[in-house]
This record gives C-alpha cells, structure tokens and sequence, in this order.
C-alpha cells in the first residue's frame, strides 16, 4: 500500500468514495504494473507542498466572513505545477489533493512540460455578487503570492470559476510584483493574453477522443447516440461539436435536471434556451424531462459524464447501457464500476485522457504568453488535436503491449514519466 499521505486531510464519509483513495489506487496500480521501487512511489504518493490560507473578506451588507482557500502542488519534476482553480461548496482539501495527483499524471501523458496542482475554495459562487467575488478572488490571489508565478505555479479556471476570475488573479499578481505578467495564469481574456480556442478546449478534447475511440472500434461519429452528464464549459462545448460532426445528442443534463429526445436534441437551440435560463435546460419544450440518474442508464452508444466525481458507482454500473464512456469530468467512474463496465466489454476513456484538452491549450497558452506571439485560433487546434491523438494511440499502443484496460495504461504511461524523470534528476541532498 501507498504510505499514509502527510497531509491534513479530513475524514472521509463511510458513504462517500474518497477521490485522494481513489487517486492513490490508480497510482498503486501504475507502480505495480512498472515495478517501481518502494522509494519512488513514496515520493510519488505525496504533494510537494500543501498550502491552505484564510480568506477575510468583506460582503456587500458589510459582514466580514473568513473562508478557507487551498493551493496542492503535487509534483514539479517534469516542469511548473499547472491546475485549475475550483469555486464549489463540495471542495475539500481531499479533493483537492486528489486533482493535483490527477494532473501530474495528464501532463505527463500528454507529454507536456508541467506537474500537478489543484485550488480552490469551499463556496457557491451564485451565492456571491460579482464585487464578493472579486474581493474573494483578490485576497486567495494575495495570499498564494509566493507560491505561484509563471516558473513557478500557473493556475487556470476549473468549476465555478472562468476567465474573469483569472483576469483577477492575472491583475492582482501583476500589482504586487510591479510589472504586467500574463503568464501568471492561463484561460485568461483575449484581452490579456489568452489564447484562442481556450473556451472551447476541453470539450473539443472530448470530441477528439470520442471520434477517435470510435474510429478504432471501425464506427463513424455521424449518427452515433450520444448523451451527457453537464451543459456547463465542458459538456455544452463537447455537445456543441459532437452535433456538428453529425452525432445524435439524444440526452443532455445540467445539476437540476435534464431533458431527454430520442430522435436527437436542437442543441443550438439547447444552448441559447440554457443562456437565457440561468445555465439551466429544464423546461425545454422541444425535449422530455429526465433526471440525471435516468440520463446515466439511457441506451446510447456513447456516454459522458462531465459533472462531478462519483457518478457512476457500484450502485448504478449495472443500469449502464452505453457501450463507450468517455470521463469529461475528473473521476466519473469508480475504480469498482470501471472494473464492472470493463469485464461487460464497455471501453471506459479515462478522465488523464479525455478531458485533457483544456490542459493542452492551457500550455499552448503559456507558450504564447512567455514568447509573445500569439496564434490563430486554427493553429491553437490543430496543435491541440495533435497532442491528444498522439497521446490517445500511445494509450492504445500501451493497453495493448501490456494487455491491461485503457485507464492503467494511460496511467502506467504518466507515472512511468515521471517516474523516469525523477531516477534522472536523483533526489536532493
């Protein structure tokens, strides 16, 4: 077993899949696989740094509450930490952890110079005006100063954040060292260094690796049943792509529910009814409603989860009718369902994988930052596809040679990277 992390995680619910347990399990898998020694996969078990700040801030009826802020840096063997940052009631320093863990492993996947980190803070920004927000932002911006920078940690926008938090953060850095630094994060407005094609990157990643899994199986993208879990930046963009490719988006869903059409939903029309309806599809008159458990049991030819954690369990696997899951969100699928869905012959597109095109284009952002030089947007995707197509037949190649399911595979690729990396840089003293 890995060793205990020494980090001051709280305490998981019995009832709740640990995300940090289920991180720690997919890298003990990897390690047994490439017969790491014990010395390395002790290192590899724990974040470089923890850090975890107060945050006073000021309501607009003039209340001072004091919230909590977390910044995990994971690893920097293969380059700067690189994460989103994560506004959400359910974030938690375990959490947290666990996404950092995630991130090391899908840079290095994706053969990108970064390591692992994740942020956030425990609150609902629809809770917040836009002044609370800033003021939050600022101050969390404020306290990591010596832990961020573009050599050194560069956060991006993650659930409940987007690029107007990052132009905050981008300002707020910038004033306290004295000089503009765009490179300080990435998903920022054009306006200040962004990239474009960022908006759309993770999604189109998804697209990418869904087209791509298909072609393998010898199945077009055209009419293919495709249903979705989130109609947020990542569900919304995949489905947005899909249906130009031809797909059959037949269900999509946000968190108060969904709506479900068998022969296809108007997702552009979809997409300007959720504009005007507080993100929300619920109520769509061209379109049945359907819950977000019935949305995971619907049969499809491909499903997408691109919400949250723990969607798809031991509870629910056996409801599951797809016969490709792609992980849009960050662990969708528990390590026990994936071994269900797996053993019924369901290809599981792991989450390193799937949902690493806001990764890429974070650091083909920071590319252009740091030379300013800024690319078109064809360029940024064509750059972006290129990675994710190397990297999803690496993963194939992988599964293949080691005859072990997509997820160790492109997990046995990220560690065994950095793996190999840290045996070259040696350990200091």
């Amino acid at each position: 077993m890995v060793a205990t992390p020494l980090l001051p995680l709280e305490a998981a619910s019995p009832a709740h899949i640990c995300p940090f347990d289920q991180a720690c399990s997919y890298l003990e898998a990897a390690a047994k696989e490439l017969k790491l020694d014990q010395g390395s996969l002790e290192i590899l078990s724990h974040p470089r740094k923890v850090v975890t700040v107060s945050i006073p801030v000021k309501l607009d009826n003039g209340e001072v509450r004091v919230l909590a802020g977390h910044r995990v840096q994971h690893s920097d063997i293969l380059g700067p930490y690189k994460g989103g940052i994560r506004y959400h009631p359910a974030v938690t320093l375990r959490e947290v952890s666990a996404l950092a863990m995630l991130m090391t492993w899908k840079c290095a996947l994706l053969g990108i110079p970064y390591g692992g980190a994740k942020g956030g803070i425990a609150i609902d920004p629809q809770l917040y005006s836009i002044g609370e927000l800033e003021r939050i932002t600022r101050r969390y911006t404020s306290e990591l100063i010596k832990d961020i920078g573009p050599a050194v940690d560069i956060p991006a926008p993650d659930m409940g954040t987007s690029a107007r938090e990052m132009a905050w953060m981008m300002d707020t850095y910038s004033v306290n060292v004295g000089h503009a630094v765009p490179g300080v994060v990435t998903g920022k407005p054009l306006s200040v260094g962004g990239s474009l094609g960022r908006e759309m990157a993770t999604g189109r990643g998804v697209m990418i690796i869904v087209r791509e899994a298909l072609a393998e199986q010898g199945k077009p993208l055209a009419g293919m049943r495709i249903v979705i879990q989130g109609f947020g930046n990542v569900g919304g963009a995949a489905a947005e792509l899909l249906y130009q490719a031809g797909a059959k988006i037949i269900a999509v869903s946000t968190a108060k529910g969904g709506v479900f059409s068998p022969t296809g939903l108007d997702i552009p029309a979809l997409k300007a009814y959720a504009v005007a309806n507080r993100k929300s599809v619920v109520g769509f008159l061209q379109a049945t409603p359907i819950s977000n458990a019935d949305l995971l049991t619907l049969p499809c030819d491909v499903l997408i989860p691109a919400a949250l954690e723990n969607q798809i369990t031991e509870e629910n696997v056996n409801q599951v009718q797809a016969q490709v899951v792609a992980e849009a969100a960050n662990g969708p699928v528990t390590l026990k369902a994936n071994q269900i869905l797996e053993a019924r012959g369901v290809t599981v597109l792991p989450d390193i994988l799937a949902n690493a095109g806001g990764v890429v284009v974070s650091y083909l952002e920071w590319v252009q930052g740091l030379s300013y030089l800024f690319w078109d947007e064809e360029r940024v995707n064509r750059e972006m596809e290129q990675l994710m197509v190397q990297a999803y037949h690496q993963v194939i190649q992988e599964s293949k040679v080691r005859q072990v399911n997509l997820r160790l595979a492109a997990y046995t690729l990220g560690v065994g990277r950095v793996a190999q990396a840290l045996n070259d840089r040696g350990l200091y003293p």
